[in-house]
Parts: C-alpha cells; structure tokens; sequence
C-alpha cells in the first residue's frame, strides 16, 4: 500500500506545477461578489452564534468549532441538501488517488459530493477546519489543495473545485481550475459583516453547484 505524505502547500505547488494567485482571479472574484438578506428569525440566530464565537472561537478544538458553530450555520442558513439526491455530503472522508505518478491521501472535514449510498463518487466541494497553527502539520490549505488534485483526478471533467479553510475564526475560501487556484482574503466570523458575507457566499456557491457543477 502506498505512504500517505504529510504535505505542506510549498511542496504541492513545487511537485505538481501549481499556480498560487492572490488576486484577480475570475472564478473567485466572481464567487465572492454575493449578497443575502436574513429575515428577523435569521438575524437572531446569526447573532447568538456570533457572540458564542467572540468568547469561544480561539480555544475550540476541532470537534467543538464544527459542532458548536459551523454545523448550526450550515443548518440554520445553508441546508446543503438535495432533495432530487443530485449531491450529498460526507464528513470526515478519506479520500485518494495517484496523480501524475504520486500517490495523494487526505481526509476531508465536510465535502460536498455526487454519491452512492457512502460512497463519494464527484466531489464538488470541500473544507478543512480548525488547526491549532496555520504551519503545522497537517496545514488546512495543504490539505485543500491535495484534495482538489485528488478530486480533479477522480472527476476528470475539467469543471474548477471549490472550497475553503476555517481556522478558529478566519474563513478563506478557494475556487482551484487545471493547476490554478485563487485564494480569498480572510473574513472574519465574529465580525457581523463578515460573517453575514460568508453565508452569502456559502449561498451563492449552491447556486453554483446546482446550476454549472452538476452533471
């Protein structure tokens, strides 16, 4: 059985020929470019889990960010599911493939997926949450970036893969097409503009998940 790597992102962009972009790039920029209004009901709960994350947010492990936060806001203002079963998500999913010779295994936090029963077969989407440093290994980024190689591999379609890194309170999310990929500016989740903007995004992608990734 091959080795699972511990890579760093450095290493990924050397070993694979990757193209790292800040800025100006289109898929991202145009992701971001989201809005949402929230009723009163909304407005409430949104608070109440920001406030829990301005005293909580820098001392949950792992398990206590998903659970406490990123599960009730997923729940209360995302619902990523599908009735017509088109996609489904998985947690907690090792995933693996050979690209370009290397061997590549990572497990993903939370991805979004066309699928069988527990089986993953398309992945659109994918996060990596909380570490207790942004270095230390394993580091979220890297973790993206490996599986958006290994999705690109399994998928073969040439559609670009999207998703983001959370680590305490800082969101970045990450849109990755061919060996390129753009990465956003930090949002902050105990800050209401920036959390409000992060649900708009989240929103946003299901639009772009349901109208352009679906096969």
């Amino acid at each position: 059985m091959a080795k699972k790597k511990e890579w760093s992102e450095a290493e990924l962009i050397q070993a694979f020929g990757l193209k790292r972009i800040g800025e100006n790039f289109p898929l991202l920029d145009s992701w971001l470019v989201a809005d949402t209004q929230l009723s009163e009901n909304e407005q409430t709960v949104l608070e109440r889990l920001r406030k829990l994350a301005i005293k909580k947010a820098d001392f949950w492990n792992e398990e206590s960010l998903k659970m406490n936060f990123i599960a009730p806001l997923f729940e209360n203002f995302i619902q990523f599911n599908d009735e017509q079963d088109r996609y489904e998500s998985f947690f907690d999913e090792t995933i693996s493939a050979t690209v370009e010779g290397i061997y590549l295994q990572t497990e993903t936090d939370f991805m979004l997926a066309k699928g069988i029963g527990d089986i993953a077969q398309i992945p659109y989407f994918h996060f990596q949450e909380y570490k207790r440093s942004r270095r230390s290994p394993p580091e979220p980024m890297a973790q993206l970036i490996e599986a958006f190689l290994i999705a690109q591999e399994k998928n073969k379609n040439g559609k670009p893969l999207y998703g983001l890194t959370i680590v305490g309170r800082a969101w970045q999310f990450v849109v990755m097409e061919a060996r390129k990929y753009g990465i956003s500016t930090f949002y902050d989740a105990t800050k209401k503009e920036d959390l409000l903007k992060i649900i708009a995004i989240l929103r946003k992608f299901k639009v772009i998940l349901e109208t352009t990734l679906l096969d």
